[in-house]
């Protein structure tokens, strides 16, 4: 099994490089924007694809990824898995869906409960302390999950019925609209001081500098990791200001 991962602020990197060295420490993960990431599906046929949930759906950048591949998929063994900061419902079950038009078989999926990763919303803030007992409970998870895959037993989070239409009541039905395709942003405010970590860093090439300062285009997938880590908070994508940069290397 290899691994291709999309992960925002480092907790799906996380929770896939885990679960991958659980079960093959020599196996290759590799991020989904990453050109290699296409050599590696096509040479592969057992695939972890990871990503986070966004609103119970997956982000816009991973249904590209799918469509883009599609001749690819036919014959691949899938585990889908879906980090989330809250309940998902069928968080796994939205990419297993989409792969399983294209061909591929569907071994299971892994929801795994990892520190929220919005910016800037401060209901979802959690204490620190919390945050980390909250990768230790993942971690733990993944521990389990991989000595079930090791007896033949695939853990199938988010794949059944039930499962979608929770995701669908839960959250698509009122926040669907918001990352159906690739969106506007994120905010620039007034403290950038253009210093480009954000534009290296866009996994879509959606940020650029112009005149000294950060320019957003239309191809954001809300992943958070401008506004994580940009050093002067100048950045926002669902709030007017950024409350906590949320990064795994908090919490581990």
């Amino acid at each position: 099994m290899v691994a291709i991962y999309f992960s925002g602020t480092g907790n799906t990197r996380h929770c896939a490089e885990a679960l991958l060295r659980a079960l093959d420490s020599t196996a290759e993960a590799v991020p989904m924007e990453d050109p290699a990431a296409e050599e590696l599906l096509a040479a592969h046929a057992c695939i972890l694809l990871a990503y986070p949930v966004q609103f119970s759906n997956a982000p816009a950048l991973v249904r590209d990824f799918i469509r883009r591949h599609a001749a690819l998929w036919p014959g691949k063994r899938v585990l889908c898995l879906a980090t989330m900061g809250l309940f998902s419902g069928d968080g796994a079950g939205c990419a297993a869906r989409l792969l399983r038009r294209y061909g591929a078989e569907i071994l299971g999926g892994l929801h795994l409960k990892m520190p929220d990763s919005v910016c800037d919303v401060r209901l979802l803030k959690r204490p620190l302390e919390k945050n980390r007992a909250i990768v230790r409970a993942a971690d733990r998870k993944i521990a389990q999950t991989a000595e079930n895959i090791r007896r033949g037993r695939y853990p199938q989070d988010g794949l059944r019925f039930y499962d979608r239409i929770a995701g669908f009541f839960c959250q698509r039905l009122w926040c669907g609209g918001k990352n159906r395709d690739y969106s506007r942003g994120p905010r620039v405010h007034e403290g950038c001081a253009g210093c480009g970590l954000c534009a290296r860093l866009c996994p879509t090439g959606n940020l650029t500098v112009q005149d000294g300062r950060a320019a957003a285009g239309d191809r954001c997938t809300l992943c958070y990791r401008c506004v994580s880590a940009c050093p002067e908070q100048a950045l926002t994508l669902l709030g007017g200001a950024v409350v906590e940069q949320c990064r795994y290397a908090r919490y581990d």
